[in-house]
């Protein structure tokens, strides 16, 4: 049964590591490799042409080209790659932190007091997600045009924290109710108000849940492509709508630097969820206390 795990891990492991790993090829290929009819996946320092001149190599001459053109502007561009990037790290991480913040305060709200039609605001919030995004980009476009929000980050970020609310309140409250009361009860009698007991009780017993919470929230915003196209021309542009850009570059797609930035722009994704690792693998088991 040991052997048939591992099996099963590793084969699982090679699938789903294998489109990482063709970007990462892709990143130190020459152009006229990654458009090459005969996959090339063998990086050599000088590549020996075949003597009739048929490109049948599965050999490609490795270069950090790419890189390095990713501190250049492209034509049609107004900024380079790292310009982009930062745009959609600042919006990403401000709109996480806040649907996680406003979302667990929400929760605790719905999990400890009696709310008239709780379900109902429930179901409301939930139903919010029903709704394609892109069926009220008109609306929010022309709305975001009168309070002079479009091309800026706070727009996004609204506008992100406002989607991501709804799954922040509906993951979190889960964690929430699993949080005894009798936590709570306790630090109350100790002197405690309702808002430190929040701060110092709930808080760090949700942490779990809230590092799930994040990255998800994270992922969904930097993700995002229709409302960062639309509600912005270029000063906070993100990095998907910089790809799709790089469509109609007259030299045709750069695709060793689309590769090499896509793996830049997973890096952080990466970097956030081994840093809150503790906390994804910790689950929800909260002490011993049953109501």
């Amino acid at each position: 049964m040991k052997i048939i795990r591992w099996l099963v891990i590793v084969v699982y492991f090679s699938v789903a590591v294998m489109p990482l790993a063709w970007l990462a090829i892709t990143s130190f290929k020459l152009k006229e490799d990654t458009i090459s009819p005969t996959a090339k996946f063998i990086p050599v320092a000088s590549k020996i042409e075949s003597p009739d001149g048929s490109d049948t190599s599965v050999l490609f001459t490795a270069s950090t080209d790419a890189y390095r053109r990713l501190g250049a502007v492209n034509i049609g561009s107004d900024y380079s790659f790292f310009h982009y990037l930062a745009n959609s790290l600042i919006i990403g991480a401000l709109s996480a932190l806040s649907a996680v913040g406003l979302g667990t305060a929400c929760a605790y709200g719905f999990s400890r007091f009696r709310i008239a039609g709780a379900k109902d605001w429930l179901f409301f919030i939930l139903s919010t997600r029903f709704l394609p995004p892109l069926a009220v980009v008109v609306p929010v476009f022309m709305m975001y045009r009168q309070f002079n929000l479009q091309n800026t980050h706070v727009g996004l970020i609204l506008l992100y924290t406002s989607f991501n609310l709804s799954l922040s309140v509906w993951l979190m409250k889960g964690f929430i109710d699993d949080i005894p009361r009798a936590y709570e009860d306790a630090a109350l009698v100790d002197g405690y108000s309702r808002l430190q007991a929040f701060w110092r009780i709930i808080v760090p017993h949700a942490a779990t849940g809230m590092a799930v919470t994040a990255v998800f929230c994270l992922i969904s915003a930097l993700n995002e492509y229709g409302f960062a196209m639309a509600l912005n021309s270029s000063r906070a542009v993100t990095v998907p709508v910089y790809f799709a850009g790089l469509q109609g570059n007259i030299s045709g797609v750069p695709w060793p630097q689309v590769a090499a930035g896509a793996l830049v722009f997973v890096v952080p994704v990466a970097v956030f969820t081994v840093l809150v690792r503790k906390h994804l693998l910790r689950g929800v088991t909260f002490g011993t206390i049953k109501q």
